[in-house]
């Protein structure tokens, strides 16, 4: 049975992306179906998969990455309005039987991901 993981690293601070909102969409089309709203722990993942199960199909999905409320937080400066606020990453799963892990490399003024497993 597959399931959806994340984290988030600060690549600018060298640590864990700990409090991060995230909210998770499966998109249908041009339907846009918000499953699921978590907070990153101290370790910048979250405690259970973001979906697994029944909830993890073959489709389209959707994280959206709060990245500015966590930036702002962390006291870190930056003009307003910030160059990366709310990060929407979208990503296509083939195979709901495996581990689709999204991770997210976080600074102020960049960001990267991939497929991990």
């Amino acid at each position: 049975m597959g399931y959806l993981t994340t984290h988030v690293l600060d690549t600018a601070q060298g640590r864990p992306g700990q409090g991060i909102r995230i909210e998770v969409f499966r998109l249908e089309g041009e339907t846009r179906t918000r499953l699921k709203e978590v907070v990153t722990n101290d370790d910048g993942r979250c405690d259970a998969p973001l979906l697994e199960g029944g909830d993890f199909a073959t489709g389209e999905y959707e994280l959206v990455f709060h990245a500015g409320d966590y930036l702002r937080a962390r006291g870190i400066e930056a003009e307003e309005p910030r160059f990366l606020d709310v990060i929407p990453l979208r990503f296509g799963v083939a195979d709901a039987g495996q581990h689709y892990h999204v991770p997210l490399l976080l600074s102020p003024y960049g960001y990267s991901t991939y497929r991990g497993s």
